[in-house]
């Protein structure tokens, strides 16, 4: 079997690396003509990092990644609404890793060329539609296989193909702008926080294992909700941002253990980003031809999920090429698990998904609060964090005992 993967992110590279596993031969076409580490952070959950691991990437991802140990929600004060432990720290098989996500591409786009070949990837080959078994290019070239991935991202060229009328990504009048900053360790050196509330936001996790210590490589977001009628620019990750439209919202947010303006004010740069994503669809696969990762199922950067359910995305297709009697039989399987679990994580996801909590304070408890549990019960704030984990695909005790999503293993 022969396969042809349209793009180089996260998700397309863990395809061919997934798929080349499984035996089939596989060739990566990706538009740009300079693959570089661009972006920010991202994490990587427990159900994602095990598909890695099966990949045998487990110990590249230790050497780069911060292996996360603990979740911290905080109202806009920065008092803790809700702590969970992470990863190994909270009895999962496998780590939470904050990463930066060029970090994360370089490290999967290495691996690529190393298993499948120095020329396994052809840059510049910027995919228009897929008709049948054939890639079609800008350049007016076509490339067949006996499948064809989808996973060009959230403006998808092939998605546009068969959703003509589906238009731009949809806007929730949110804007992140993110950056990354070497400043003082805090709450152990490996915490993910969450703070404000639906309105106001501010994200920010280690991601350089490798800072001295009692320092840290932050990375941020802050984010703010505009109005209704608000428009603004395209999203893109390359684009810089200005400090001016945010960060005086943010000059108050002094917690003691986190001093939010110095962190964002010692950023070298900022980016930012329009929250976008796209209504769910009735079918990813079109013949030989199917979407993947964001092509898929944009969804907004809530919940940490994006990146790991492309990368499940990946894996469940190379299991199903693997194990089912044929590619059109596959690719049934493949849609039929992934494109009903991804639907509802897209709409969670809308509706906040695990960090409504912030908003629950917000709501119950605007100007703080010296007990949580008097605005919150214990067992309101678990509800929310265990349904998320259930939606997402990676509470605890499931994860452990799922069978594995590589053929013929234990």
């Amino acid at each position: 079997m022969r396969a042809i993967v349209v793009g180089a992110g996260i998700g397309g590279l863990t395809a061919a690396l997934s798929l080349h596993a499984v035996g089939v031969e596989v060739e990566v076409f990706e538009a740009v003509r300079d693959l570089r580490p661009l972006g920010v952070g991202i994490n990587l959950l427990p159900h994602a990092v095990r598909e890695l691991t099966e990949l045998g990437l487990a110990d590249r991802l230790a050497r780069v990644g911060v292996a996360t140990e603990a979740l911290v929600y905080a109202n806009r004060h920065g008092q803790e609404i809700w702590r969970e432990p992470r990863g190994l720290a909270a009895g999962y098989r496998w780590p939470q890793y904050s990463i930066h996500r060029g970090t994360l591409q370089m490290l999967l786009l290495d691996a690529v060329r190393e298993r499948l070949g120095p020329g396994a990837v052809r840059l510049g080959a910027e995919a228009v539609a897929a008709e049948g078994d054939t890639a079609i290019f800008r350049s007016g070239e076509t490339a067949r296989a006996d499948l064809v991935v989808a996973a060009d991202g959230v403006h998808s060229a092939i998605r546009a193909q068969h959703y003509p009328d589906e238009g731009p990504p949809i806007w929730n009048r949110r804007v992140l702008w993110r950056g990354v900053t070497e400043a003082d360790a805090y709450l152990g050196g490996a915490t993910m926080v969450m703070a404000g509330h639906a309105q106001q936001k501010f994200v920010c996790y280690p991601i350089d294992p490798a800072a001295p210590p009692g320092r840290s490589l932050v990375n941020w977001i802050a984010e703010l909700r505009f109005p209704d009628g608000t428009d603004w620019r395209r999203e893109d990750w390359n684009r810089p941002g200005r400090l001016a439209d945010f960060a005086p919202r943010f000059a108050d947010w002094d917690f003691g253990w986190l001093h939010v303006p110095q962190v964002i004010a010692a950023a070298d740069r900022v980016f930012e980003y329009p929250m976008v994503d796209r209504d769910p669809v009735e079918r990813w696969t079109f013949g030989r031809v199917t979407l993947l990762g964001d092509a898929a199922h944009a969804m907004y950067p809530i919940g940490s999920n994006g990146a790991s359910q492309a990368i499940l995305d990946a894996r469940t297709l190379a299991f199903h090429a693997a194990t089912q009697p044929d590619i059109d039989a596959a690719l049934a399987a493949y849609e039929a698990e992934r494109r009903p679990a991804t639907s509802r994580l897209v709409l969670a996801n809308r509706g906040e998904g695990p960090e409504r909590v912030m908003q629950m304070a917000e709501d119950r408890a605007p100007g703080g609060f010296a007990d949580v549990a008097e605005v919150i019960p214990r067992t309101e704030l678990e509800a929310v964090a265990d349904g998320y984990k259930k939606v997402a695909g990676f509470d605890r005790e499931s994860l452990n005992a799922r069978p594995s999503l590589t053929p013929g293993a234990a």
